[in-house]
């Protein structure tokens, strides 16, 4: 069954300090960048990390005692999976996760240190949640579904509730969709308050499941593409989400890793917050499309769980495609005094570097030459281009890598 407007006001009734009610911030950086007045919803600080707890809790309040007794399990990619194991910890309940091969080792991390036991099965979340299936038959555990449950979605829809209470003349919403729970939530209850107000769901390109489900008008399975976005990767949308969201929706659009990329540096460099990819896609169609002019928008930051060692690689890729950071192989004589050329070149341009990998070994190299690759910090794309031209105008062999 659907879940209903009053569903999502019973379920923000029970919100207990387990829940926070997260901050909507003004950004007047991402306002100029994409020609709107952009609100950000902070659900990367909600308990967790991600707004996932808020359904996952409302769903476990709502078990009798005896399926408490039996246990609860769950399949998720990972914010999914740290909800469930929070809230069944907190109601002291024994908690199962079935989580996929190659998820986030500090998700999977994260998922034991609130006291589940985490099993790893298949590729991607459609695989885990089939294995999750067949152990909640085998073993009577009730299954907590990641979105396809209308307690999930009713507790996800508080969200929608907390943006018209502090701004109710707010005239857009863009929600990330994976399995489409979150988006199915904050429909019901923006468009029983006000129908005016669009929500628009955004889906990464490589798993535009709702996307072509939604364009069809039938659940279709999509996706399978390599995505930075694991948490909003899921193949086949829910059958009662795709129910709400293709009777309620205003529009789907899609992003690519790039431009999630850097929404994510942007983040972190003007705002001083981390966010997950999955939980940047909103703000990253708003800045790369500018879609919506002179409104008033909230992009929700639906979570701040990342990988350290991802988020270093966004650092790399988010400075490379601002210009920030050039790098270069650059073929030389091998002779006393060459590299000081090049070096002197990027000094005049005032230019820094940060790595330098040598090379004279590899087969492709001639001998008596040697490769140098260098990683430079610019000032930006000017500057970037300045030296290029520099090199050039020298004749100097090289190979632009970024």
């Amino acid at each position: 069954m659907e879940p209903t407007y009053d569903d999502i006001l019973r379920a923000k009734s029970m919100n207990t300090d387990k829940i926070r009610k997260t901050s909507l911030v003004y950004s007047p950086t991402f306002s100029m960048m994409s020609e709107s007045k952009v609100f950000l919803k902070s659900e990367f600080q909600q308990k967790t990390g991600a707004f996932k707890i808020r359904g996952a809790y409302y769903k476990i309040q709502n078990l009798t005692d005896e399926e408490k007794k039996k246990g609860v399990i769950a399949a998720s990619a990972g914010n999914h999976a740290q909800g469930v194991a929070y809230a069944a910890k907190a109601e002291n309940i024994q908690c199962t996760i079935v989580m996929p091969k190659n998820a986030s080792p500090a998700k999977v991390s994260a998922t034991k240190w609130y006291g589940a036991d985490v099993i790893l099965e298949g590729t991607n979340y459609d695989e885990a949640s089939a294995a999750a299936k067949e152990i909640a038959k085998e073993t009577g555990s009730i299954m907590i579904h990641a979105f396809d449950d209308p307690d999930i979605i009713a507790g996800q829809g508080v969200i929608g509730l907390e943006i018209l209470e502090e701004m109710p003349d707010v005239e857009e919403i863009y929600v990330p969709i994976g399995g489409g729970g979150l988006a199915a939530g904050i429909l019901i209850a923006i468009k029983e308050h006000n129908p005016q107000v669009k929500v628009i769901g955004v889906q990464s390109r490589s798993f535009p499941s709702m996307y072509e489900s939604w364009k069809k008008g039938a659940i279709t399975s999509v996706g399978g593409a390599r995505t930075i976005a694991d948490g909003i990767s899921v193949k086949v949308p829910g059958q009662i989400t795709f129910s709400i969201i293709k009777n309620l929706i205003d529009d789907i659009v899609l992003v690519d890793d790039s431009e999630i990329t850097k929404a994510m540096f942007l983040l972190m460099e003007r705002m001083k917050v981390v966010i997950e990819p999955a939980g940047a896609v909103g703000l990253a169609y708003l800045i790369s499309q500018k879609p919506s002019p002179g409104k008033k928008v909230v992009s929700i930051l639906a979570g701040g769980n990342i990988d350290m060692y991802l988020l270093g690689q966004i650092v790399d890729k988010g400075l490379a495609a601002m210009g920030r950071l050039l790098k270069i192989t650059v073929l030389l004589p091998d002779r006393p005094g060459a590299f000081k050329e090049i070096v002197d070149e990027i000094s005049a341009a005032n230019a820094n570097i940060v790595e330098v990998v040598h090379d004279r070994l590899s087969s492709h190299i001639s001998a008596g030459s040697a490769a140098v690759t260098l990683s430079l910090e610019t000032a930006g794309k000017e500057q970037s281009i300045k030296l290029i031209d520099t090199f050039r105008k020298k004749n100097i062999q090289f190979k632009l890598l970024t």
